[in-house]
């Protein structure tokens, strides 16, 4: 699939402060397509993104990829404070949880593969540190949501999607993390602001890991699946 590339650029951005090495994915949370461009271009508005995809699979082009688009906001990831500067920020037309959320098009999902894989191209950015806004900001944001098909990214190697985890007692790490200071570290090691060293609830970082990697059951409870699941992130 060729997707339509539209420029439509926006005044909100600046200088980078780092080397490209992230991709964020945002999903609008805007009732209409045309609400979320204005917004996004909109010098009062003082946000932006590299590109926005809009149901038919049209992309829009706000911001070039050498500067920093403010689309992230307050945000961490890997011991790095506010990641507009190291990252791509990609939106996708969906009103989002606030005005019916309901799950994005084929026609979106293959121009983002089509898109992303020529960013990759462009960048190095690794696997793990393709993410949504929750996972860099899992206390302010839940987008691009559960139903953001972020297993058939991976299948198209954009991304990670976890191994099938194992619940075995022997099955090492992933049997050993539990709720509290284990399974807070595992996160921590994999990426994730979490307190005490984030003013970050734990219950909302362990949302935003299982709206991510674990989308069937998103209750902020780090039971044996999600620890499975997230020792498997961590070997890959």
């Amino acid at each position: 699939m060729a997707f339509r590339l539209i420029e439509r650029p926006s005044p909100n951005h600046d200088a980078r402060d780092a080397p490209v090495d992230m991709m964020v994915l945002h999903y609008t949370g805007m009732k209409t397509a045309q609400e979320a461009l204005a917004r996004l271009c909109d010098p009062a508005a003082k946000v932006s993104a590299h590109y926005t995809i809009d149901r038919e699979g049209s992309v829009y082009v706000h911001v070039p990829e050498a500067r920093r688009a403010w689309h992230a906001g307050a945000s961490h990831w890997a011991g790095r404070e506010g990641v507009n500067g190291c990252s791509i920020g990609i939106e996708l037309v969906n009103p989002g949880h606030e005005f019916g959320y309901v799950p994005f098009t084929d026609d979106q999902i293959a121009s983002l593969v089509e898109l992303a894989h020529g960013i990759l191209k462009r960048h190095a950015i690794p696997a793990r540190r393709v993410l949504g806004h929750s996972d860099v900001a899992p206390a302010r944001k839940s987008d691009p949501g559960e139903l953001f098909p972020w297993k058939h990214l991976a299948e198209h190697g954009i991304g990670l999607w976890p191994p099938q985890p194992s619940l075995s007692p022997k099955g090492g790490e992933g049997a050993r993390l539990r709720v509290g200071e284990d399974f807070a570290a595992a996160l921590a090691r994999f990426g994730y602001g979490v307190p005490p060293q984030m003013d970050v609830p734990l219950e909302a970082v362990i949302t935003a890991f299982q709206r991510h990697f674990r989308p069937s059951c998103i209750d902020g409870v780090a039971d044996g699946e999600s620890a499975a699941i997230l020792a498997g992130l961590l070997a890959s």
